[in-house]
């Protein structure tokens, strides 16, 4: 379903007087970091939360380079460091973006007691059928190929026996997929900002299987972006309909609706976040 647009910042602060404070842990994409949640880490604050904006590894202001991050697991360490200091009596709301969602998916399969909600936003969701890779791989086959990727860069590190491919996306591909209703400032922002990626393929072919028990046993909604070119919303809707979740809120955005949306974007996260946290 659709949410009305019409969402006040004073609207959103109501919203969190009226409820208990809670912890969200906002996980950006690929090629990007921690700073993507600019308009939305002081919103939630505002509305009276915690939250925590990380920067995962090669990422952000983190100083690793992607050269040196060769698998999904040193990708996603500081994710997985930050939920094993958390007391054991705290529960948080993870929320990823893009590839986010496999940061979240590996979270919930060894820390599932600390989740209270998972929020995926217009994000790579993962089954427990297949290896962590799958769902990559099937957007491999629908997303951008060959000339659609305008001006992005692909660099193969490591060796044949241990792979590693890394990306350099670029301005014209950026504005014409992922940013396409963002503005210009927020293009340059990232672009300023902008770092090599990996989708970590490779590695993530060999990692094991989410389990039901755990990954499974966690309450996860998922935010469609409807507008979204990068990553269509039929594809977000396949990859729904293969895991099942708590509940599906679509809004009107691209693929970076922490620039396009804001504000109904956090009304979402803190609708979803009273009705299943």
């Amino acid at each position: 379903m659709a949410i009305s647009v019409s969402v006040s910042n004073q609207n959103i602060k109501r919203m969190g007087e009226v409820h208990n404070q809670k912890h969200f842990v906002l996980i950006h994409g690929s090629v990007a970091g921690a700073w993507i949640w600019y308009k939305i880490k002081p919103s939630l604050e505002e509305a009276g939360h915690r939250v925590t904006a990380l920067d995962m590894a090669a990422s952000g202001v983190n100083t690793k380079t992607i050269q040196e991050v060769r698998t999904f697991d040193q990708y996603n360490e500081p994710l997985m460091e930050f939920m094993a200091k958390l007391p054991e009596n705290e529960k948080v709301i993870l929320v990823g973006h893009s590839l986010g969602g496999l940061n979240l998916a590996f979270a919930m399969e060894k820390f599932p007691e600390k989740v209270s909600l998972a929020i995926f936003l217009t994000a790579i969701l993962p089954d427990t059928v297949h290896q962590p890779s799958y769902m990559l791989e099937k957007f491999a086959e629908i997303g951008p190929t060959g000339e659609d990727w305008q001006d992005t860069e692909f660099l193969a590190h490591g060796t044949p026996e241990e792979p590693h491919t890394c990306m350099i996306m670029g301005c014209e591909f950026m504005k014409c997929k992922p940013f396409n209703l963002s503005s210009a400032e927020d293009l340059a922002l990232q672009m300023l900002l902008n770092r090599p990626g990996s989708m970590f393929v490779e590695s993530l072919s060999k990692a094991k299987k989410f389990t039901d028990e755990r990954y499974g046993s966690v309450p996860r909604v998922y935010i469609v972006c409807t507008e979204d070119l990068m990553m269509p919303a039929s594809f977000q809707r396949w990859m729904i309909e293969q895991n099942g979740v708590n509940e599906v809120v679509g809004i009107p955005a691209d693929h970076m609706p922490v620039f396009s949306i804001p504000t109904e974007l956090t009304h979402s996260i803190l609708e979803l976040a009273r009705k299943h946290a």
